[in-house]
Protein backbone atom coordinates (compact mmCIF):
# COMPACT_ATOMS: atom_id res chain seq x y z
CA UNK A 1 0.00 0.00 0.00
CA UNK A 2 1.17 3.52 -0.78
CA UNK A 3 1.65 6.07 1.98
CA UNK A 4 -0.52 9.14 1.76
CA UNK A 5 0.99 12.54 0.96
CA UNK A 6 -1.99 14.23 2.56
CA UNK A 7 -5.39 13.20 3.83
CA UNK A 8 -8.35 13.61 1.56
CA UNK A 9 -12.06 13.29 2.08
CA UNK A 10 -14.39 11.07 0.21
CA UNK A 11 -14.36 7.49 -0.71
CA UNK A 12 -17.03 5.64 -2.60
CA UNK A 13 -17.24 2.20 -4.03
CA UNK A 14 -17.37 -0.11 -1.04
CA UNK A 15 -17.68 2.77 1.42
CA UNK A 16 -21.48 2.60 1.37
CA UNK A 17 -21.55 -0.93 2.82
CA UNK A 18 -20.41 -2.79 5.89
CA UNK A 19 -17.38 -5.08 5.85
CA UNK A 20 -16.37 -7.93 8.12
CA UNK A 21 -13.66 -10.57 8.23
CA UNK A 22 -14.98 -13.88 6.92
CA UNK A 23 -15.40 -16.73 9.41
CA UNK A 24 -13.25 -19.78 8.85
CA UNK A 25 -9.87 -18.10 8.43
CA UNK A 26 -6.61 -19.64 9.60
CA UNK A 27 -3.07 -18.31 9.22
CA UNK A 28 0.32 -19.98 9.45
CA UNK A 29 3.90 -19.56 8.38
CA UNK A 30 5.08 -21.65 5.44
CA UNK A 31 8.82 -21.11 5.39
CA UNK A 32 9.22 -17.34 5.18
CA UNK A 33 5.70 -16.77 3.84
CA UNK A 34 2.66 -15.85 5.90
CA UNK A 35 -0.32 -17.77 4.48
CA UNK A 36 -3.98 -17.19 5.24
CA UNK A 37 -6.69 -19.63 4.18
CA UNK A 38 -10.46 -19.44 4.14
CA UNK A 39 -11.40 -23.07 4.63
CA UNK A 40 -15.07 -22.43 3.89
CA UNK A 41 -14.25 -21.24 0.36
CA UNK A 42 -10.89 -23.08 0.07
CA UNK A 43 -9.06 -19.94 -0.97
CA UNK A 44 -5.47 -19.23 0.05
CA UNK A 45 -3.30 -16.11 -0.16
CA UNK A 46 0.22 -15.11 0.78
CA UNK A 47 -0.25 -12.16 3.09
CA UNK A 48 1.75 -9.28 4.49
CA UNK A 49 1.58 -8.11 8.07
CA UNK A 50 -0.48 -5.17 6.78
CA UNK A 51 -3.02 -7.57 5.26
CA UNK A 52 -3.30 -9.41 8.58
CA UNK A 53 -3.83 -6.06 10.30
CA UNK A 54 -6.70 -5.17 7.95
CA UNK A 55 -8.37 -8.53 8.61
CA UNK A 56 -7.94 -8.02 12.34
CA UNK A 57 -9.43 -4.52 12.10
CA UNK A 58 -12.56 -5.85 10.38
CA UNK A 59 -13.24 -8.48 13.05
CA UNK A 60 -16.69 -6.89 13.41
CA UNK A 61 -18.87 -5.03 10.92
CA UNK A 62 -17.33 -1.68 9.96
CA UNK A 63 -17.52 0.73 7.07
CA UNK A 64 -14.62 1.12 4.68
CA UNK A 65 -14.13 4.74 5.78
CA UNK A 66 -13.16 3.46 9.23
CA UNK A 67 -10.02 1.95 7.68
CA UNK A 68 -9.14 5.32 6.18
CA UNK A 69 -9.24 6.86 9.65
CA UNK A 70 -7.30 3.95 11.17
CA UNK A 71 -4.43 4.19 8.66
CA UNK A 72 -4.10 7.84 7.64
CA UNK A 73 -0.53 7.20 6.53
CA UNK A 74 -1.80 5.23 3.50
CA UNK A 75 -3.72 6.63 0.55
CA UNK A 76 -7.41 5.85 0.35
CA UNK A 77 -6.88 4.45 -3.13
CA UNK A 78 -4.32 1.87 -1.96
CA UNK A 79 -6.45 0.90 1.05
CA UNK A 80 -9.50 0.55 -1.16
CA UNK A 81 -7.56 -1.68 -3.58
CA UNK A 82 -6.36 -3.88 -0.72
CA UNK A 83 -9.91 -4.18 0.65
CA UNK A 84 -11.35 -4.99 -2.77
CA UNK A 85 -8.79 -7.73 -3.27
CA UNK A 86 -9.63 -9.27 0.12
CA UNK A 87 -13.34 -9.15 -0.76
CA UNK A 88 -12.66 -10.78 -4.15
CA UNK A 89 -10.62 -13.51 -2.46
CA UNK A 90 -13.46 -14.08 0.09
CA UNK A 91 -11.40 -13.00 3.12
CA UNK A 92 -13.58 -9.96 3.71
CA UNK A 93 -17.36 -9.99 3.34
CA UNK A 94 -19.69 -7.26 2.20
CA UNK A 95 -22.89 -7.34 4.23
CA UNK A 96 -25.17 -6.77 1.23
CA UNK A 97 -23.41 -9.36 -0.97
CA UNK A 98 -23.76 -12.46 1.21
CA UNK A 99 -26.09 -14.98 -0.38
CA UNK A 100 -28.32 -17.59 1.24
CA UNK A 101 -25.80 -20.37 0.59
CA UNK A 102 -23.00 -18.48 2.36
CA UNK A 103 -25.25 -17.73 5.34
CA UNK A 104 -26.33 -21.36 5.58
CA UNK A 105 -22.72 -22.61 5.55
CA UNK A 106 -21.73 -20.06 8.17
CA UNK A 107 -24.59 -21.17 10.43
CA UNK A 108 -23.53 -24.79 10.00
CA UNK A 109 -19.92 -23.89 10.78
CA UNK A 110 -20.98 -22.30 14.09
CA UNK A 111 -21.98 -25.80 15.18
CA UNK A 112 -18.29 -26.67 14.99
CA UNK A 113 -17.20 -23.91 17.41
CA UNK A 114 -15.92 -26.37 20.00
CA UNK A 115 -13.92 -28.18 17.29
CA UNK A 116 -12.66 -25.09 15.45
CA UNK A 117 -10.27 -24.54 13.86
CA UNK A 118 -8.54 -27.89 14.05
CA UNK A 119 -11.21 -30.35 12.92
CA UNK A 120 -13.14 -28.02 10.61
CA UNK A 121 -9.96 -26.93 8.81
CA UNK A 122 -8.98 -30.54 8.14
CA UNK A 123 -12.54 -31.54 7.21
CA UNK A 124 -13.11 -28.79 4.66
CA UNK A 125 -9.61 -28.57 3.22
CA UNK A 126 -9.47 -32.28 2.43
CA UNK A 127 -12.78 -32.31 0.52
CA UNK A 128 -12.77 -32.80 -3.26
CA UNK A 129 -9.14 -33.89 -3.27
CA UNK A 130 -10.11 -36.08 -6.23
CA UNK A 131 -11.61 -33.23 -8.25
CA UNK A 132 -9.34 -34.46 -11.03
CA UNK A 133 -10.55 -37.85 -12.11
CA UNK A 134 -8.45 -40.94 -11.60
CA UNK A 135 -7.31 -41.95 -15.06
CA UNK A 136 -4.82 -44.14 -16.91
CA UNK A 137 -2.06 -41.60 -16.25
CA UNK A 138 -2.63 -41.99 -12.50
CA UNK A 139 -2.25 -45.75 -12.85
CA UNK A 140 0.98 -45.33 -14.84
CA UNK A 141 2.33 -43.02 -12.13
CA UNK A 142 1.70 -45.74 -9.53
CA UNK A 143 3.42 -48.33 -11.71
CA UNK A 144 6.43 -46.05 -12.12
CA UNK A 145 6.52 -45.48 -8.35
CA UNK A 146 6.65 -49.24 -7.76
CA UNK A 147 9.55 -49.53 -10.18
CA UNK A 148 11.36 -46.57 -8.69
CA UNK A 149 10.86 -47.20 -4.97
CA UNK A 150 10.44 -50.28 -2.85
CA UNK A 151 6.98 -50.72 -1.34
CA UNK A 152 6.92 -50.07 2.47
CA UNK A 153 7.24 -53.15 4.68
CA UNK A 154 3.70 -54.01 5.89
CA UNK A 155 4.68 -55.14 9.40
CA UNK A 156 7.09 -53.99 12.09
CA UNK A 157 9.68 -56.25 13.80
CA UNK A 158 11.96 -56.02 16.84
CA UNK A 159 15.13 -58.00 15.99
CA UNK A 160 16.77 -59.53 19.03
CA UNK A 161 13.72 -59.27 21.27
CA UNK A 162 12.63 -62.31 23.27
CA UNK A 163 9.75 -63.95 21.41
CA UNK A 164 6.81 -66.20 22.23
CA UNK A 165 5.37 -68.19 19.37
CA UNK A 166 1.69 -67.56 18.54
CA UNK A 167 0.29 -70.78 17.16
CA UNK A 168 -1.81 -70.55 14.01
CA UNK A 169 -4.47 -73.28 14.20
CA UNK A 170 -6.18 -74.95 11.28
CA UNK A 171 -9.35 -72.85 11.23
CA UNK A 172 -12.74 -74.24 10.37
CA UNK A 173 -16.20 -72.74 10.42
CA UNK A 174 -18.14 -69.88 8.89
CA UNK A 175 -16.64 -66.96 10.83
CA UNK A 176 -13.00 -67.67 9.91
CA UNK A 177 -14.09 -68.25 6.30
CA UNK A 178 -15.72 -64.81 6.13
CA UNK A 179 -12.67 -63.08 7.64
CA UNK A 180 -10.25 -64.81 5.28
CA UNK A 181 -12.32 -64.33 2.14
CA UNK A 182 -12.91 -60.61 2.62
CA UNK A 183 -11.08 -58.54 0.02
CA UNK A 184 -11.73 -55.59 -2.26
CA UNK A 185 -13.33 -56.63 -5.55
CA UNK A 186 -12.98 -54.64 -8.76
CA UNK A 187 -14.89 -56.94 -11.10
CA UNK A 188 -18.53 -57.94 -10.82
CA UNK A 189 -20.90 -60.34 -12.52
CA UNK A 190 -23.67 -58.86 -14.69
CA UNK A 191 -26.54 -60.43 -12.76
CA UNK A 192 -28.61 -58.40 -10.26
CA UNK A 193 -28.21 -58.66 -6.51
CA UNK A 194 -31.40 -60.08 -4.90
CA UNK A 195 -33.28 -57.63 -2.69
CA UNK A 196 -33.20 -60.12 0.18
CA UNK A 197 -29.40 -59.86 0.24
CA UNK A 198 -29.52 -56.05 0.23
CA UNK A 199 -32.06 -56.12 3.07
CA UNK A 200 -29.71 -58.22 5.19
CA UNK A 201 -26.67 -56.18 4.18
CA UNK A 202 -28.25 -52.87 5.21
CA UNK A 203 -29.87 -54.17 8.39
CA UNK A 204 -26.80 -55.95 9.76
CA UNK A 205 -24.37 -53.18 8.74
CA UNK A 206 -26.28 -50.00 9.62
CA UNK A 207 -29.56 -50.87 11.31
CA UNK A 208 -30.43 -50.32 14.96
CA UNK A 209 -30.53 -53.79 16.52
CA UNK A 210 -31.93 -52.81 19.91
CA UNK A 211 -32.11 -49.94 22.39
CA UNK A 212 -30.33 -49.26 25.67
CA UNK A 213 -32.51 -47.43 28.17
CA UNK A 214 -30.57 -45.20 30.56
CA UNK A 215 -32.44 -44.06 33.69
CA UNK A 216 -33.22 -40.33 33.40
CA UNK A 217 -31.01 -40.25 30.31
CA UNK A 218 -33.20 -41.43 27.47
CA UNK A 219 -32.41 -44.35 25.21
CA UNK A 220 -29.38 -45.07 23.05
CA UNK A 221 -29.24 -47.05 19.83
CA UNK A 222 -27.15 -50.20 19.64
CA UNK A 223 -25.75 -51.39 16.31
CA UNK A 224 -23.34 -54.09 15.21
CA UNK A 225 -20.47 -51.56 15.15
CA UNK A 226 -19.28 -49.43 18.09
CA UNK A 227 -19.83 -45.68 18.32
CA UNK A 228 -18.46 -43.08 20.74
CA UNK A 229 -21.12 -42.43 23.37
CA UNK A 230 -23.51 -44.68 21.37
CA UNK A 231 -24.37 -41.53 19.37
CA UNK A 232 -24.00 -43.10 15.90
CA UNK A 233 -23.40 -40.04 13.69
CA UNK A 234 -23.41 -42.12 10.47
CA UNK A 235 -26.22 -42.21 7.93
CA UNK A 236 -26.33 -44.64 4.98
CA UNK A 237 -27.55 -43.76 1.49
CA UNK A 238 -28.06 -46.52 -1.06
CA UNK A 239 -27.39 -46.06 -4.75
CA UNK A 240 -29.18 -49.03 -6.33
CA UNK A 241 -28.25 -49.75 -9.94
CA UNK A 242 -28.78 -53.46 -10.44
CA UNK A 243 -30.83 -54.77 -7.52
CA UNK A 244 -33.72 -57.15 -8.16
CA UNK A 245 -36.80 -55.60 -6.51
CA UNK A 246 -35.41 -52.08 -5.95
CA UNK A 247 -35.83 -49.57 -8.82
CA UNK A 248 -32.57 -47.80 -9.82
CA UNK A 249 -32.15 -44.64 -7.78
CA UNK A 250 -30.85 -43.02 -4.62
CA UNK A 251 -32.36 -43.96 -1.26
CA UNK A 252 -31.86 -43.06 2.39
CA UNK A 253 -31.78 -46.07 4.69
CA UNK A 254 -33.93 -45.53 7.76
CA UNK A 255 -31.88 -47.35 10.41
CA UNK A 256 -34.77 -47.40 12.91
CA UNK A 257 -37.75 -48.18 10.65
CA UNK A 258 -35.63 -50.44 8.39
CA UNK A 259 -36.93 -49.02 5.15
CA UNK A 260 -35.62 -47.21 2.08
CA UNK A 261 -36.75 -43.65 1.44
CA UNK A 262 -36.51 -42.63 -2.21
CA UNK A 263 -34.59 -39.40 -2.88
CA UNK A 264 -33.98 -39.67 -6.62
CA UNK A 265 -35.10 -41.94 -9.43
CA UNK A 266 -32.60 -43.49 -11.81
CA UNK A 267 -28.83 -43.93 -11.93
CA UNK A 268 -26.20 -45.38 -14.25
CA UNK A 269 -22.73 -46.89 -14.51
CA UNK A 270 -21.44 -43.54 -15.71
CA UNK A 271 -22.81 -41.79 -12.64
CA UNK A 272 -21.14 -44.31 -10.32
CA UNK A 273 -17.82 -43.68 -12.05
CA UNK A 274 -18.21 -39.90 -11.69
CA UNK A 275 -19.20 -40.10 -8.02
CA UNK A 276 -16.22 -42.37 -7.28
CA UNK A 277 -13.72 -39.93 -8.81
CA UNK A 278 -13.39 -41.72 -12.13
CA UNK A 279 -12.66 -45.21 -10.77
CA UNK A 280 -13.98 -47.15 -13.74
CA UNK A 281 -13.33 -50.51 -12.09
CA UNK A 282 -16.29 -49.92 -9.72
CA UNK A 283 -18.81 -48.77 -12.35
CA UNK A 284 -20.31 -52.26 -12.81
CA UNK A 285 -21.18 -52.61 -9.11
CA UNK A 286 -24.83 -53.42 -8.48
CA UNK A 287 -25.02 -51.02 -5.53
CA UNK A 288 -23.05 -48.35 -3.71
CA UNK A 289 -23.58 -47.09 -0.17
CA UNK A 290 -22.50 -43.55 0.67
CA UNK A 291 -21.81 -43.06 4.35
CA UNK A 292 -22.30 -39.58 5.77
CA UNK A 293 -21.61 -38.17 9.22
CA UNK A 294 -24.16 -36.09 11.11
CA UNK A 295 -21.56 -34.20 13.14
CA UNK A 296 -23.99 -32.46 15.56
CA UNK A 297 -24.74 -35.84 17.14
CA UNK A 298 -21.12 -36.27 18.23
CA UNK A 299 -20.61 -32.56 18.91
CA UNK A 300 -23.57 -32.65 21.35
CA UNK A 301 -21.45 -34.56 23.87
CA UNK A 302 -17.82 -34.24 22.83
CA UNK A 303 -16.79 -30.58 22.85
CA UNK A 304 -13.21 -31.08 21.66
CA UNK A 305 -11.65 -31.53 18.23
CA UNK A 306 -10.24 -35.00 18.91
CA UNK A 307 -13.79 -36.36 18.62
CA UNK A 308 -13.47 -35.85 14.85
CA UNK A 309 -11.06 -38.81 14.89
CA UNK A 310 -13.77 -40.92 16.50
CA UNK A 311 -16.21 -40.10 13.69
CA UNK A 312 -13.68 -41.24 11.07
CA UNK A 313 -12.83 -44.39 13.04
CA UNK A 314 -16.52 -45.24 13.29
CA UNK A 315 -16.84 -45.00 9.51
CA UNK A 316 -14.11 -47.63 9.32
CA UNK A 317 -15.97 -49.87 11.77
CA UNK A 318 -19.15 -49.65 9.69
CA UNK A 319 -17.36 -50.25 6.42
CA UNK A 320 -15.61 -53.36 7.68
CA UNK A 321 -18.92 -54.67 9.02
CA UNK A 322 -20.45 -54.01 5.59
CA UNK A 323 -17.62 -55.81 3.76
CA UNK A 324 -17.69 -58.81 6.10
CA UNK A 325 -21.48 -59.08 5.85
CA UNK A 326 -21.28 -58.89 2.05
CA UNK A 327 -18.61 -61.61 2.07
CA UNK A 328 -20.84 -63.77 4.27
CA UNK A 329 -23.62 -63.28 1.70
CA UNK A 330 -21.20 -64.44 -1.06
CA UNK A 331 -21.18 -60.99 -2.64
CA UNK A 332 -18.17 -59.09 -3.98
CA UNK A 333 -17.66 -55.98 -1.79
CA UNK A 334 -15.40 -52.95 -2.12
CA UNK A 335 -14.75 -49.69 -0.30
CA UNK A 336 -13.10 -46.41 -1.29
CA UNK A 337 -12.36 -42.94 0.00
CA UNK A 338 -11.71 -41.55 -3.48
CA UNK A 339 -14.90 -39.51 -3.70
CA UNK A 340 -16.31 -36.56 -5.60
CA UNK A 341 -17.41 -35.09 -2.27
CA UNK A 342 -19.32 -32.01 -3.38
CA UNK A 343 -21.05 -33.84 -6.23
CA UNK A 344 -22.23 -36.59 -3.87
CA UNK A 345 -23.39 -34.11 -1.23
CA UNK A 346 -25.34 -32.12 -3.82
CA UNK A 347 -27.00 -35.35 -4.98
CA UNK A 348 -27.93 -36.26 -1.40
CA UNK A 349 -29.04 -32.74 -0.53
CA UNK A 350 -26.65 -32.29 2.42
CA UNK A 351 -24.55 -29.20 3.17
CA UNK A 352 -21.14 -30.84 3.59
CA UNK A 353 -20.62 -29.29 7.05
CA UNK A 354 -23.34 -30.37 9.48
CA UNK A 355 -23.70 -33.54 7.37
CA UNK A 356 -20.95 -34.66 5.03
CA UNK A 357 -20.03 -37.74 3.03
CA UNK A 358 -16.98 -39.52 4.47
CA UNK A 359 -16.85 -43.01 2.91
CA UNK A 360 -18.25 -45.15 0.12
CA UNK A 361 -18.68 -48.90 -0.17
CA UNK A 362 -20.53 -51.18 -2.52
CA UNK A 363 -20.99 -54.67 -3.88
CA UNK A 364 -22.04 -56.78 -6.78
CA UNK A 365 -22.40 -60.44 -7.62
CA UNK A 366 -19.17 -62.43 -7.76
CA UNK A 367 -17.81 -63.54 -11.10
CA UNK A 368 -17.80 -67.33 -11.10
CA UNK A 369 -14.44 -68.65 -12.27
Amino acid sequence: MKRAKKRTRGGGGLGVGLLRRAPGLVSYWQGERLCIENFLTRRKIEASIETAAILDFFSSWKREKAAFRRWPEYTQKSLRQAIRRLVAETFLQRFEKRDAGDLSRERSLRGWDAWNPHASFFHLQTKDTYSKKINAETIRWTEELLRRERIPVPAKKYPGARTILVEVPDYAGEFPRVLRERRTWREFAKGPVPKEMVDRLLHLSFGVQKWLQVPKGGRFALKTSPSGGALHPAEAYLLARNVDGIPPGIYHYDAVGHRLQELQRGTSKEEIQKLLAGQWWFRDAALVVFLTAMFPRTQWKYKYARAYRAVLAEAGHLCQTFCLTATWLRLAPFCTMALADTRIEKMLGVDGISESVIYAMGAGMKIRK
